[in-house]
């Protein structure tokens, strides 16, 4: 451990979690090189079908392993639970692949030990970050999602999708995620959410050594399934604005309808030819209720989650390893 890196008054366990899959060319350096600042590793291993998980074990990290390759998302959760159950005041997510520079591990961890940040996340769009020599595809996909997830939560973030992150213990507790594929978007909205404390650290990375992204193989596919998990999650945090959106989309539609019914009325003294409006109208304005009847019930549903998320947190800080 670096001297000067935690102040010894503070005891706190600093574990790094590695998801990992096919990666047995270059686990190893990752796990020796991020064991410098951390007290301990897992690896959860996805599903490998090389000697990954092997390799993980021989350098010394915990590991896990998947019965089969369940998706970034779920092998996260997976983590999170590990991490909790080995009791980790702060935790320190990174790919396996030796993009990172796990010499920035004490700067992504800074602010958590100092109590300014309960996520930080890498950013490569910074200017001191490499995020111009990505793909077009692949960058022009990343900035899409940070200004999503800027606009959804009000702050202003610059790299969404980066996988070198550090989380603090609240954080850890209060984290609830249901994506399988991806997990990266849907943290910021679970976080902000709670009203936890988010920021960003330029950094830059490595050409990758070995293979391809095992998650954007197609930008078209994984453009749409993020997108599905973004949905689900405002869905989930904001039940009444959601429904109440679509909801307010429907009675605009049958308004429109039926004053155009109305204005030709008044002036023709008849509704031909706009007859038909006068049915379209009445069942949009029909589907509206029935939407806004299902924003309330979403939202009664909606309370309930977050009593039940509150207990959930309780019981995990209760049964917390010390």
């Amino acid at each position: 451990m670096p001297h000067g890196f935690r102040h010894p008054s503070i005891p706190m366990k600093i574990i790094a979690f590695i998801p990992a899959y096919n990666e047995e060319k270059t686990i190893v350096d990752v796990i020796k090189g991020a064991m410098n600042y951390v007290d301990e590793i897992i690896v959860v291993d996805d599903g490998s079908t090389d000697d990954t998980a092997n390799k993980a074990k021989g350098a010394g990290a915990f590991v896990q392993s998947n019965p089969r390759n369940l998706g970034v998302g779920a092998t996260f959760k997976n983590g999170i639970n590990l991490a909790i159950g080995h009791g980790a005041d702060a935790l320190v997510t990174l790919d396996g692949d030796n993009q990172f520079h796990v010499e920035d591990i004490p700067r992504i961890l800074e602010p958590i030990l100092k109590g300014k940040a309960d996520l930080v996340t890498g950013t490569r769009f910074s200017k001191e970050g490499i995020g111009q020599e990505m793909g077009r595809t692949k960058a022009f996909g990343n900035r899409f999602f940070s200004k999503l997830i800027s606009r959804l939560t009000g702050f202003e973030f610059t790299d969404t999708q980066c996988g070198f992150r550090a989380y603090s213990k609240e954080a850890l507790l209060r984290l609830n995620l249901y994506g399988r594929f991806t997990y990266t978007q849907e943290v910021f909205l679970n976080l902000v959410n709670k009203n936890l404390t988010v920021t960003e650290i330029p950094i830059k990375v490595k050409p990758r050594e070995v293979g391809k992204s095992r998650v954007v193989k197609n930008p078209f596919h994984y453009g749409l399934r993020a997108m599905k998990i973004i949905v689900l999650a405002e869905r989930d945090h904001y039940p009444l604005k959601f429904f109440g959106i679509i909801s307010a989309v429907f009675f605009s539609m049958a308004g429109i309808s039926l004053l155009t019914v109305m204005v030709n009325w008044f002036i023709t003294k008849q509704t031909s030819p706009y007859s038909n409006l006068i049915t379209i109208g009445g069942f949009l304005a029909m589907l509206g209720v029935v939407l806004l009847v299902v924003a309330l019930f979403a939202d009664m549903l909606g309370r309930q989650r977050q009593l039940q998320e509150e207990v959930l947190y309780h019981f995990r800080n209760s049964n917390y390893k010390k």
